[in-house]
Order: C-alpha cells, then sequence, then structure tokens
C-alpha cells in the first residue's frame, strides 16, 4: 500500500518489539490485540504517537521549538504516511477538584455563555424577575402613568446607614441641588436636618418635581439621565397626592430588585464559572466543598480514655499535659475524669469536649485542632488525616456565588442543570421555547449544546451529570469523556490512538461505543485501538495481534489482516478464543457464605433505599449496566463506611440506615487502579518491597563490603550513590507551556538513576541498573537462591505481570498494571482471614488468556480465607463468582435497584437480569 494509503513502519525496535515491519492501513478501525506486555502500547503510543507529536513539534517555528526540549525519536528505520496523532488513553482520572464532566468536555463553557445570554435574573429573597432596564424604557414607564399625576425624581445616596451625612449635604448643595428627602420627608439642602449619628438613615436627592403632562418629556428625559448619573444607575419615583400618595417605583438600568433593594450584577460568562472571583462562592472559592475535622476520626476507639490517648492527635504525653488542666476543669462540670473512657461519658460531655464551653473558656478540640492547622506544613499534614470534606455549608455544592445562581433560564438555574443526569438535560433542552428575538440568540448555542450532550450519550455516558467531579470516575469513564470531547472537536485527516475504550461498558453498551468509534473513523480518520474486547475485536477492518508472549516472549507480529483470516490463524492466541478452541473453566461447585455483612435502606447517589446481605468468605461479583450504581454501593456506601469504623479517612461516605456484621472484618482493602506513584522514582520494585532485598544483596558484595557501602548506597531516593543530577530519578520533567509535561532522560547518567562508582559494583555479573531493567521473569531466574525473592516475584507472574520492567517508572503504568501489582503486595502477605478486598474491574488491560490467570488469583485469596468483592462486566468473571449481584435495570435514574441476585446459574436463568442475557 502507498503511504497515503496506510501508515508504513519499518524496523520498529522499541522496548521489545523485534524489528517489526508492518503498515496500518489509513482512515480505517484498526486494532491492536495480544496479551499484555507484548508490545501493543509500544505500537500504538510510543510509536505512532510519540512519532506524530515529534513531527509536529518539529513542524514548529524556529523561535517556538527554542522553549521546548529535543524530543527523542523512536527506535524505528522509518515512518511514512502518519497524520497528526491525537492519544485517548486508558489512566486515572483527574484529581483537579475543579475538573467536572462539563469543563473537560468543554460542554459548561457554552452553557455559560448560554445562561449569560438568554438567563433572567430573579431576587434571591422575593424571587421576582429582575430585568436591568435601558433609560429609554425608564423614560417610557413614568412617561406612562396616568395624566396629572404629581411625583418626586429623586436618586438614592444612603441607605439605612449611620452618620449625620453633613458632607454629603455640602456636595449635593455645591452641585447645584435645592432640596433632599430624608427618611421620608422633604427638606432644603441650605437649611438640612441634623441627623443623630448613632441612628440609621435613608437619603434621596430630589432631582425634579414633575407632573405628568403634553410636552414633558424632554424635561423628564434630561431628569432621568441626571438621576441616574447621581444614584449610580438607579432612581426612584414618589407619587405625591392623589389615591396613591407616597407610593413609591425603583427604576435601574443594573439588575435590581425594587421591592428588596438588591442590586444584581450583569450577566456575564464569568458569573458562571467557579474558576472566577465574579461567579466563585467566596465560602468554598468555587470548589463545592469544604474540610472540617470529624470526631470519629479523632477519636475512633471509644474505649479509650483521654488519658490513655483517645484523641489521636493528643495521644504523645508532652502534648495531653497542655490541655489536662482544661479538661479536668471541664470533667468536674459534667461528671467524667481523664480516666473515663470516651463511651462512659454522657453525650452532653462528648460534645462540649469536641464543641467547646463558653462559659469554661475551653475552646473544644475540633477549634483547637484547627488553630493547630496555621502551625506549618508538617503539623498541618499531620492533622488533614482527622479531617473530612463535606459540601459548601453556603452554596450546598453548587460552586457559585448566590448572584449567579439568581439567574435562570425557563425553571432552572444553571447548577440545577448540570445536576441532571446528560439525557434528562437533553430532554429539558429540546422542550425549550423562546420569543422570536431570542431565538436568534439560541440556535447556535443550543445546536452546539445538543451536539456535544448527544456524543457523551453516544459513548454510554447518558447516566453521568454535568456537574459529577472527574476524580470519581473511573479510567474508562474518563477516556471515553474524552472520546466525546475530541468527537465536539470536529477534527479530519487525525490518526487517533485509543486504550480500551470499553473499559467500564457492560456488554450492552458496546454498540454505542462502536457506533462513535465508526463516526470518528467516517470523517475521514485513522482510529487505532488497542483493545481486548472480542466484540471490538470482530467489529475491526484491520487488525494486528503481536506476541506470542510478554515482555521478551513477545513484540513479534502473530497476525496482521482482517477479522476472518484472524479466526483461521492457526498461530494467533486471539484467534483461538474467538474460535473457541481455548476457554476459561468454571469451577464445578460454589462457596458457601461464611457469614454476611447487611447494608440497610442504601440511598448513595441513585441507589434507591436497596437492602444488601454481602456474603462473606466468597468471591462476590457486583454487574449491572454502565451508571446503575455500582461504585456507590461497594465503594461509597460498604467500603468507606466500613473503613470509617475502622478509623479510616473518607470522604462522603455513602447515605445508608446501618450497616451490620462488620466486626467479621479486621481489614478492608481497596485495591483500585490508581498510581502507585505520581514520578518516575516509583516502581514495581520499591512498591513491593522487593528491592530492599536486591539492596541487601548488593551490599553484601566483595566489593560493596571493601568499599563499606551499606543497602543505603543502592537506593536511588537518598544522596551518596544516585545521580545528583536527575536525583536518582532517571529523568528530568520538562515544562512544554502548551503541551503537556514530558520526561526527559537524564543527560549525566543516562536514565540509569546511579553514579559512576555505585555502577561499578556487580552481582553475578551485572549492576543495580541492570538488575532493575530485567522483567519479573527474568528476576526470578536471576535470584532463584533467595527464597524471599522468589516468592515474591513468582506472584508478580501470577497475576500477569511477568513481563514488567522492574524498575519501570510507575508514570509508564497502566491503571489496570498498578491495580495487579497492589493485588501481588496484598498475596504476599502470611495472614488473610478477616480481610475484605475490593476491586473495580480488575481486567482491564488483560487478554482473555490473562483474565483466566487472575481469576486464579482472585480464587487464591478466597481461598486463604479472605473475602473478595469485584466490580466486573468481565463474563467469565461473573461465571465464575460464588455470589452475583446485579444492578439496574437501566442507568442513572433508572438504577439504583438489586434486578437479580444468587449464583452465576440462576442470575444466567434470571429473565429480568440484563447481565444474565450475556452469562
Amino acid at each position: 500500500m502507498s503511504s497515503n494509503e496506510c501508515i508504513h513502519i519499518k524496523g520498529a525496535r522499541q522496548h521489545n518489539l523485534k524489528n517489526l515491519t508492518l503498515d496500518i492501513p489509513r482512515n480505517k478501525l484498526v486494532v491492536v490485540c495480544g496479551p499484555s506486555g507484548s508490545g501493543k502500547s509500544t505500537l500504538a503510543f510510543d510509536i505512532v504517537y510519540a512519532e506524530g507529536q515529534r513531527r509536529y513539534v518539529e513542524s514548529l517555528s524556529a523561535y517556538a521549538r527554542q522553549f521546548l526540549p529535543q524530543m527523542d525519536k523512536p527506535d524505528i528505520d522509518n515512518i511514512e504516511g502518519l497524520t497528526p496523532a491525537i492519544s485517548l488513553e486508558q489512566q486515572t482520572t483527574s484529581k483537579n477538584p475543579r475538573s467536572t464532566v462539563g469543563t473537560v468536555t468543554e460542554v459548561y463553557d457554552f452553557l455559560r455563555v448560554f445562561y449569560a445570554r438568554l438567563g433572567t435574573m430573579y431576587c434571591p429573597k422575593c424571587g421576582r424577575p429582575i430585568v436591568a432596564q435601558s433609560m429609554d424604557e425608564i423614560i417610557e414607564k413614568i412617561a406612562a402613568m396616568p395624566e396629572k399625576t404629581r411625583f418626586l425624581l429623586l436618586a438614592p445616596q444612603v441607605e439605612q446607614k449611620k452618620g449625620t451625612h453633613a458632607k454629603l449635604f455640602k456636595s449635593l448643595l455645591g452641585e447645584g441641588f435645592v432640596r433632599v428627602r430624608v427618611n421620608g420627608d422633604v427638606f432644603p439642602l441650605e437649611t438640612p436636618p441634623e441627623l443623630d449619628k448613632k441612628k440609621k438613615h435613608t437619603i434621596e436627592l430630589v432631582v425634579d418635581r414633575l407632573v405628568v403632562k403634553e410636552g414633558m418629556r424632554k424635561r423628564l428625559a434630561d431628569s432621568v439621565e441626571l438621576a441616574l448619573k447621581f444614584g449610580s444607575g438607579r432612581l426612584s419615583v414618589v407619587q405625591v397626592g392623589g389615591e396613591h400618595d407616597g407610593e413609591s417605583t425603583l427604576y435601574s438600568s443594573d439588575a435590581v430588585c425594587p421591592e428588596c433593594n438588591i442590586s444584581l450584577p450583569p450577566l456575564t460568562p464569568q458569573l458562571f464559572s467557579f474558576n472566577s472571583p465574579q461567579g466563585a462562592c467566596p465560602k468554598c472559592s468555587g470548589i463545592g466543598s469544604v474540610e472540617y475535622f470529624e470526631p470519629a476520626l479523632i477519636a475512633p476507639n471509644q474505649g479509650l480514655s483521654l488519658e490513655q490517648g483517645a484523641v489521636i492527635p493528643w495521644k504523645n504525653p508532652k502534648i495531653f499535659s497542655r490541655y489536662k488542666a482544661g479538661l479536668t476543669t471541664l470533667g468536674e462540670k459534667y461528671g467524667f475524669t481523664v480516666s473515663t473512657p470516651l463511651k462512659d461519658m454522657s453525650e452532653e460531655a462528648r460534645r462540649v469536649l469536641f464543641e467547646g464551653d463558653k462559659d469554661l473558656k475551653w475552646k473544644g478540640v475540633l477549634k483547637i485542632l484547627g488553630t493547630g492547622m496555621q502551625f506549618g506544613s508538617i503539623w498541618r499534614d499531620e492533622l488533614s488525616r482527622f479531617r473530612q470534606s463535606r459540601p459548601c455549608p453556603a452554596c450546598q455544592g453548587a460552586r457559585l456565588r448566590p448572584e449567579s445562581l439568581a439567574a435562570r433560564v425557563a425553571d432552572k438555574n444553571i447548577d440545577e442543570f448540570t445536576r441532571m443526569s446528560i439525557r434528562k438535560s437533553l430532554e429539558w433542552l429540546s422542550a425549550l421555547e423562546f420569543e422570536a428575538h431570542q431565538k436568534l440568540i439560541a440556535g447556535p448555542l443550543l445546536k452546539e449544546l445538543t451536539h456535544r450532550l448527544h456524543f457523551l450519550v453516544n459513548v454510554g455516558l447518558d447516566y453521568l451529570s454535568l456537574a459529577r467531579n472527574m476524580s470519581t470516575l473511573s479510567g474508562g469513564e474518563a477516556q471515553r469523556i474524552r472520546l466525546a470531547g475530541q468527537l465536539g472537536s470536529g477534527l479530519v485527516g487525525v490518526t487517533y490512538v485509543l486504550d480500551e475504550p470499553s473499559i467500564g461498558l457492560h456488554p450492552r453498551d458496546n454498540d454505542r461505543l462502536l457506533k462513535t468509534l465508526r463516526d470518528l473513523q467516517g470523517r475521514g480518520n485513522t482510529v487505532l485501538v488497542v483493545e481486548h474486547d472480542d466484540k471490538t475485536i470482530e467489529n475491526a477492518d484491520h487488525v494486528l495481534e503481536l506476541g506470542p508472549g510478554s515482555g521478551w516472549l513477545g513484540g513479534e507480529l502473530v497476525y496482521e489482516g482482517d477479522v476472518p483470516g484472524l479466526l483461521k490463524a492457526k498461530d494467533s492466541l486471539t484467534g483461538k478464543y474467538l474460535r473457541g478452541d481455548l476457554k476459561i473453566d468454571q469451577p464445578e461447585t460454589r462457596r458457601e457464605a461464611q457469614g454476611h455483612i447487611t447494608l440497610r435502606n442504601v440511598r448513595t447517589n441513585n441507589l434507591q433505599g436497596l437492602d444488601l446481605a454481602l456474603p462473606l468468605g466468597c468471591l462476590s461479583v457486583v454487574t449491572g449496566v454502565s451508571g446503575s450504581g455500582k461504585s456507590s454501593l461497594v465503594v461509597d456506601s460498604l467500603y468507606k463506611h466500613i473503613a470509617l469504623a475502622r478509623g479510616t479517612k473518607v470522604d462522603n461516605p455513602g447515605q445508608l440506615d446501618g450497616i451490620d456484621g462488620i466486626d467479621a472484618i479486621e481489614r478492608v482493602v481497596s485495591i483500585d487502579q490508581t498510581p502507585i506513584g505520581r514520578t518516575p522514582r516509583s516502581n514495581p520494585a520499591t512498591y513491593t518491597k522487593i528491592f530492599d532485598e536486591i539492596r541487601k544483596i548488593f551490599s553484601t558484595t566483595k566489593e560493596a563490603r571493601a568499599r563499606g557501602y551499606k543497602p543505603g548506597r543502592f537506593s536511588f531516593n537518598v544522596k551518596g550513590g544516585r545521580c545528583e543530577s536527575c536525583r536518582g530519578d532517571g529523568y528530568k520533567r520538562v515544562e512544554m507551556h502548551f503541551l503537556p509535561d514530558v520526561f526527559v532522560k537524564c543527560d549525566v547518567c543516562k536514565g540509569k538513576r546511579y553514579n559512576h562508582e555505585t555502577l561499578e559494583v556487580k552481582y553475578k555479573g551485572k549492576n543495580i541498573h541492570e538488575v532493575l531493567d530485567m522483567t519479573v521473569r527474568e528476576a526470578a531466574l536471576f535470584f532463584e537462591n533467595y527464597p524471599v525473592l522468589k516468592r515474591r516475584l513468582a506472584i508478580l507472574e501470577d497475576v500477569g505481570l511477568g513481563y514488567l520492567r522492574l524498575g519501570q517508572p510507575a508514570t509508564t503504568l497502566s491503571g489496570g498494571e498498578a491495580q495487579r501489582i497492589k493485588i501481588s503486595r496484598e498475596l504476599g502477605k502470611r495472614s488473610l482471614p478477616g480481610t475484605l478486598y475490593i476491586l473495580d474491574e480488575p481486567t482491564t488491560g488483560l487478554h482473555m488468556h490473562e483474565v483466566g490467570k487472575l481469576i486464579a488469583v482472585l480464587q487464591r485469596l478466597v481461598d486463604r480465607g479472605a473475602s473478595v468483592l469485584v466490580i466486573e462486566h468481565n463474563t467469565d468473571v461473573v461465571r465464575s463468582a460464588d455470589w452475583v449481584i446485579d444492578l439496574g435495570p437501566g442507568g442513572g435514574e433508572h438504577g439504583g435497584r438489586i434486578v437479580a441476585q444468587g449464583t452465576p446459574e440462576q442470575i444466567a436463568a434470571n429473565p429480568d437480569s440484563v447481565t444474565g442475557s450475556f452469562l
């Protein structure tokens, strides 16, 4: 194929790729599959995407390039036909509390303009609509009063303020005015009243006295202009005589409530931005939540007394001695001593202990700890573990100031709109009706809003709301949100590189995702997808399978061609599973529960007051369509409440009436997909403690003993043996200004982390850098004479990570790899009974062949006495469970109920279960 028809790659040797030459058809849906570590991400991201980005930077002017580092060319001979590349990786989501679904997809930007141009202000106090009026509109309304109506035209000066205001009277007289109205009475400015400075007064300037009649319009116009000038955009009309004597009407060229006299700012897009001072709630600065000290975290063990350290921050005797006298005095009044266990104190005594007693000048534990937050970063970090976040009491989590929330389109303010599900938002927008002059403004905005919301629906995210914080989403959801954002951009002629977009999707929702990928491709883009999902592979135009194994056993092109050819390929591991030649064995029997944890009336997010008895001593799986409430039930409700009961800091635990049976759980562990570290300094060897043993081995070598090197010499975290240029990172972070930051290899140690002297020490012919560069599988053979190391490395291989390099930076690991590293560390522990493990989609990043290995590992955890609870869509995992809980029937408000529960066989036989139909 020519370079116009394909991306031609010649001699790819990056990482473990073995001099590959291949073609990727352009403007097609191309799937790259194969075992973990076979080189899929290397091909897709480290070659196609990285070279696309490098060429983009090279295309910039010399002036722009001087601010950017030289980007390394991938290890390839040549690549032709490459178009600009955009990557959408499967990674854990943003931790920025300001990132929401609305801001990331840019829907919120259009929404702010929509409310600024089409919103109507309503008074926050009385609820009446407020519209700013032009001078002509004000003149028209005054002139429309009945003929012969006498009135005063006033310019407000002071409203309910204390003082004599003598300077104001003198200033107004100097401007040439004659009269002033003070507290409802008119006085000449030459002899103004003497006011009591301790009382509040209202002062209005009398600009004119008029009668409604023919020919008064010019004089009225001049007087209105003058009144607006001296009244700072406001004036009032007070009728004199007649049946409406004394009746006052307030007019404003700004938005002002005439009833409550509240002035509101003009509607601008900035007013609706929680990242702008004009719009952000002043209490929480636009974050929507505030942190507070939680008594349950400060004093988790109610059986201890104050003297015994019940209040954890005061456990140190020196710190406790500062407050002992105050606590003793408090105890004399409320009937306790410092030796009384907290559980034996009265409810009132516990309340004043934490909240304080003004009479005794006892500030309370919460206030004292709050003061401690000001004593420097070390003390502040220590105290932060006793704090929780909760919705801001001022804005109730809306993030915006009251003036921003006072604007409405139809019946909703911007916060109410963003809290609706995306599907409901679309329905609401389609039902809006506007007046003729508003339709011209609304048309383009509605088109953009509905387009972008439809993209979110098409990627299976219709159950989310625009206000949903990005940090609460799974990696799969976050990637599909970025995918929806790309659909909204309308780019053509681009190579999109995606990493497992089907993650987190129920089999029912896969069709919509495939349609989205086809839409992207149909616009004239090349869509290159790293994927394990059988349905996505079967719908591809072209398949590239790498393998046959992982790490150094992979890196070869096993198959290249269309799907019918893949199904016939004898050497293809993927083909064998798609044909049915290979399949994952299911257990012949199901375990019986060894007790239960019972949750009562769970109402977290969209959960509709459900009751659940979760079996212990079993492998349990929670499944259901996207947005049905799986994470709300398992993570927000079950995990967070057990963790809170064990004294662990958690944010926003779910709503429920009670949870029973947690005494059987000594430890709850959530094994999620968050990174094992946030810098290249963290790696699998350090996280699993393997590196500690390796450093000990190197310190016992003959050369190390002769030089006096201790294990610390072989650490890249401390001075001595590390390279000081990069401080042991091996890489340097470079700010790219208008591109994401990148890590470039250290030019002193060439990425080896250590100085020359340290690298001279060798064990069995290898230095410390060369050992860290080994794969887990290679290291297991290298250290086979060390039982502790051999056992830990074998566990890493059991969870399908034999291909990982020991020193591989945490920043390069996928969410699925990070999760399996955490599983391996847990498997390395001696005692597991009484432990509950919670895993969210552990099959992420696993080939069908490796899913079987993972299931075996989970079964091992249960066989050793643990309880395992998994959120999963993979049907092989569901079939392997002892107990299945299927939520649904739909997503968002249409979910939140238990549709079916029982053994996999019972779920498959249940006609109400969507999951059952796929089993």
